[in-house]
């Protein structure tokens, strides 16, 4: 194994450790637009007809979005607040594939290569199974080949989830230094 060197507690860890994979995980959540409210569901860089639409500054992607988080944080990167912030008036709208293409960027620029990202979405609908080879292609494509897996939960009718409120992304990702 390669040694890798930098500041301790930073990225690298101390002098001397071995340059290890690195993991990290994410979380994002969104609730669902008002009713009547003209969005359009975007999910796992997918458009989803006929799907209410999610509140949110960008388009809601819970499933991209928490995969930035992980990647960011695999990386020491920040996360998707301090990389995105709603501050950022040219992030309104913002699709969750600009948002991976743009993380992608980041890591390479700090020199990591992307293992893996799973995805798991946390909803009662949509049923992410029928599109879920779809999702899967289309968050790879945005990071640039890198492979994505895809999972869906329900809560079994628990909690916001449960209640229909909103719908929640949890990722982890696997990055290492070139």
């Amino acid at each position: 194994m390669t040694e890798q060197t930098g500041p301790a507690g930073g990225a690298d860890g101390a002098r001397g450790v071995p340059a290890l994979p690195r993991t990290g995980i994410g979380v994002d959540v969104h609730a669902w637009a008002p009713e009547g409210e003209d969005r359009v569901l975007w999910l796992g860089c997918l458009e989803w007809p006929g799907e209410r639409g999610i509140a949110g500054h960008s388009d809601g992607d819970v499933a991209a979005h928490a995969a930035c988080n992980a990647l960011l944080s695999a990386a020491g990167l920040g996360d998707l607040g301090s990389v995105f912030g709603t501050d950022r008036p040219e992030m309104a709208g913002a699709s969750g594939a600009q948002m991976l293409g743009h993380v992608a960027d980041l890591l390479d620029r700090a020199g990591f290569v992307v293992g893996n990202v799973a995805v798991q979405v946390v909803a009662r609908r949509p049923r992410v199974g029928a599109r879920r080879a779809e999702m899967e292609a289309a968050m790879s494509a945005a990071l640039g080949g890198a492979p994505v897996s895809v999972s869906a939960a329900t809560t079994d009718g628990l909690g916001f989830v449960g209640r229909v409120e909103g719908l929640a992304g949890l990722a982890s990702a696997l990055v290492a230094r070139r």
